[in-house]
């Protein structure tokens, strides 16, 4: 079964959270691992914020940063090719959206995923509407 995750979801993999276990659950479910691009980059941003405000320590940026990174060795990273914009775009016209969410919408479209993970109400009432079986925790 291809999963795909949006940031706001795969976030929960390195981050605990009240519902990192639902995170985790899916990925053991996934027999492949659907990403966008630009989850690296805004996961990358995200854990760098928290290293800023003190939240985590040097020590556990390095080890978060190591683990998403072996994580996506054997991803199917989805790029921005003409496809995912073209989706995105019809994502963005019908919905209210930020630019970002569509693109996981779009790449999830153009990958084929069979499940959409994300923590994101907006992006999951949106990604529904346009025909994408979505679960969230």
């Amino acid at each position: 079964m291809r999963v795909f995750f949006d940031s706001s979801a795969f976030a929960k993999r390195y981050l605990l959270e009240a519902d990192s276990g639902f995170t985790l659950d899916w990925c053991d479910q996934a027999t492949e691992l659907a990403l966008s691009v630009i989850v690296i980059p805004e996961l990358i941003a995200a854990f760098c914020r928290l290293r800023r405000e003190d939240k985590l320590s040097e020590k556990q940026y390095r080890q978060i940063k190591e683990e998403l990174l072996a994580d996506i060795v054997d991803a199917l990273i989805i790029d921005t090719t003409p496809q995912v914009l073209h989706h995105a775009t019809i994502a963005l016209e019908g919905h209210n959206l930020r630019g970002m969410d569509a693109i996981h919408i779009g790449a999830a479209i153009a990958c084929g995923a069979d499940v959409f993970i994300t923590a994101d109400i907006r992006q999951r009432e949106a990604a529904r509407a346009l025909g994408i079986t979505v679960v969230s925790p």
